[in-house]
């Protein structure tokens, strides 16, 4: 009989499944970018290897497709994208104008500031947005993401595994973050994207966007906010308002309406978990959304 470690790598018993299919996961996802990319060297790295300018939204799906595999894929799909995303990285660099230096985009420091960043905006965004996570299930959750930084080549016990660990990363990392002019470029353009060539029909309806755009702003820590000054400061509690509103009309779409905004491979690995895990005696009639639920795990479930 096949474990429930053999069907996905992360379960529906963990604090992963809860955050990473909370529909706020888009707002945190956009935020992670902005917050990356105060790190001047990461934030150069991307700019340098990457077509995020002409397809910001592919850079979105593609983030989305990897902490899909390594949380609802098997084991050998996270495997085999790992072994991809490490492979990529391996043979790109960055240059740094300041120092004339070339690095490796596979430099631990810089992996671990892009996982810190992302992670904890996943956890910060969905907790403000109303997700009733305790201390205990915050720390549980940056403690599983460890394994998912193991894909892209850290070791994990170099990663933060509390969310106390994580702010004192955060404290060390501030004095070595700065405000580049490609970050500032980034944060403008991620709350004002260029189109790509396939969605420009949509053009007409983009200022629709700039609220999303500027809801992640607004959920930044504080002191990113200070050093970036890209908008007027706002209430806290209006934000909080607006990103719960985001959160319950975006929970509300059934799965298959709101899976449509990944990839086509994305979708297939999802129906695949969906399967595997219903006939391991999981309830999925409410899809893997309705796993949050413990009443819908089997009596027994595989340990």
């Amino acid at each position: 009989m096949r474990g429930i470690e053999d069907i996905v790598v992360q379960p529906p018993q963990s604090a992963t499944w809860q955050v990473h299919l909370d529909r706020s996961m888009w707002v945190g996802g956009v935020r992670g970018l902005m917050l990356q990319a105060l790190h001047p060297l990461a934030m150069r790295g991307v700019w340098q290897n990457s077509t995020f300018q002409d397809d910001p939204f592919g850079r979105l799906r593609r983030t989305a497709d990897f902490v899909g595999r390594v949380t609802f894929g098997s084991p050998e799909e996270a495997d085999e994208i790992g072994r991809r995303v490490r492979g990529i990285h391996r043979a790109l660099r960055v240059h740094d104008p300041d120092t004339g230096g070339t690095h490796r985009v596979d430099d631990p420091e810089l992996l671990l500031w892009v996982h810190c960043a992302e992670v904890s905006s996943y956890l910060e965004v969905a907790r403000r947005g109303g997700l009733g996570l305790t201390e205990r299930q915050a720390d549980r959750y940056l403690r599983e993401q460890r394994k998912s930084a193991t894909y892209v080549g850290l070791h994990l016990d170099d990663v933060p595994g509390s969310c106390a660990e994580m702010d004192a990363y955060f404290k060390q990392m501030r004095p070595s973050l700065r405000v580049t002019e490609e970050a500032a470029s980034t944060v403008r353009f991620l709350m004002w994207p260029r189109l790509p060539r396939e969605l420009r029909l949509l053009s007409p309806g983009k200022p629709g966007y700039f609220p999303f755009g500027a809801l992640c702003y607004f959920t930044l820590p504080d002191w990113a906010r200070r050093m970036y000054g890209a908008l007027p400061e706002v209430p806290a509690a209006a934000v909080t308002a607006g990103l719960v509103a985001f959160r319950l009309a975006m929970n509300a779409l059934p799965e298959p309406v709101h899976d449509r905004a990944f990839m086509p491979a994305t979708r297939r690995m999802l129906r695949a978990s969906r399967e595997r895990l219903g006939a391991a005696g999981y309830d999925v009639s409410r899809g893997l959304k309705g796993l949050t639920d413990p009443r819908r795990w089997p009596k027994f479930p595989a340990a």
